[in-house]
Order: structure tokens, then C-alpha cells, then sequence
């Protein structure tokens, strides 16, 4: 099973490794870890057969939630399968140990997400402190802005101003004043 979070990143690194390790059919999807609603992991689930092993990449490549990848990992032991990590030798659900084993990997992946959402959050306050503005360019230029404050400050209705620049009457009540 290969899994990436976003359509511009490329499953071809984890391809290449479920190959090399003698993977013959693999599950692929483009589609976050934090849910377990993925219909390739779905397909993958129904599939299983006794005897089967999963191989994947990383844990966190199968779930980024503790819940989920136990859930996920008992019911593949149910359909009599095994689960093996690449990343994580040690991961093998055919073992005595593998409850400990899949508790302990799966903190560890929800414990990396939060720290991948806490440099995101900083990455961007750095950003805006360095000047980036984020969201939708503004529609109307600084000039235009000006103009129709004026103009509604004069009594122009709203609607009216909105109309002479091919804007919404929301768009300029949200300029203020």
C-alpha cells in the first residue's frame, strides 16, 4: 500500500520500494492519512486473504491516527493477514509482539503530525511577518478601494458601486471605511 497526501506529490519513491521488496499488487492513492476513508485502502481491505501480508512503506503512510491504525491492523489480522512496515523492521503483525509494537509506531505518527502542523503554522507566522499576504489578490486595486470608499461616503448606494466595477455589493461593503 502507497500512499501520499496530495496529487502534486509522487508515489514513485514508494513504489520503487514496495517493488524492491517483492510487493506483487500494490494499493495506490493520493488522499491524506489523517481519515481512513480512502477507497484504495478500502479495496485493499476487501481483498485480503488469509495468509496475506501488507507491505508498506512507512506507518505513517498507512495512518496518522493511533485509533486508525490499530483499527486498520486488527481488522487485517481478522482476514488472517500480516502487516510489515519497510521504514520499521520491527513492524510485523505476524509476531507476538505486534499489539505493542503497532501501539508504540502508531503515537509516533500521530505525535509526527502534530509536529508537521506545528511547523506549518510557524512557517506561515514567519511568513506574514515578512510581508506575505495570503488568500485571494484583491479585486479591486488601492486606487479603486479609495475611489468607492469615497463614493459611498458620499451616498452612492452600494449596489450601485458595486455595479460600475463588476464587483458584489459584498465586496464593497467589506472595504469599510
Amino acid at each position: 500500500y502507497a500512499r501520499v497526501s496530495t496529487v502534486a506529490q509522487a508515489l514513485a519513491s514508494q513504489l520503487a520500494q514496495l517493488k524492491a521488496a517483492g510487493c506483487e499488487k500494490v494499493f495506490r492513492e493520493k488522499i491524506t492519512g489523517t481519515t481512513a476513508d480512502r477507497p484504495q485502502l478500502k479495496k485493499l481491505m476487501a481483498a485480503l486473504a488469509h495468509g496475506d501480508v501488507v507491505i508498506i512503506p512507512a506507518v505513517d503512510r498507512l495512518s496518522r491516527d493511533t485509533t486508525d491504525l490499530l483499527v486498520i491492523a486488527r481488522d487485517m489480522q481478522r482476514a488472517g493477514a500480516g502487516l510489515r512496515s519497510l521504514a520499521e523492521p520491527v513492524l510485523d503483525t505476524t509476531g507476538d509482539f505486534a499489539e505493542l509494537v503497532l501501539a508504540m509506531l502508531g503515537v509516533a505518527a500521530k505525535l509526527e503530525r502534530r509536529r508537521i502542523a506545528e511547523r506549518t503554522a510557524r512557517g506561515r507566522a514567519d511568513a506574514k511577518a515578512n510581508g506575505v499576504k495570503f488568500g485571494r489578490k484583491p479585486i479591486l486595486t488601492p486606487h479603486q478601494q479609495k475611489e468607492a470608499r469615497a463614493r459611498v461616503e458620499a451616498g452612492e448606494p452600494q449596489r450601485s458601486v458595486a455595479r460600475s466595477y463588476n464587483v458584489s455589493q459584498a465586496t464593497i461593503s467589506r472595504l469599510g471605511p
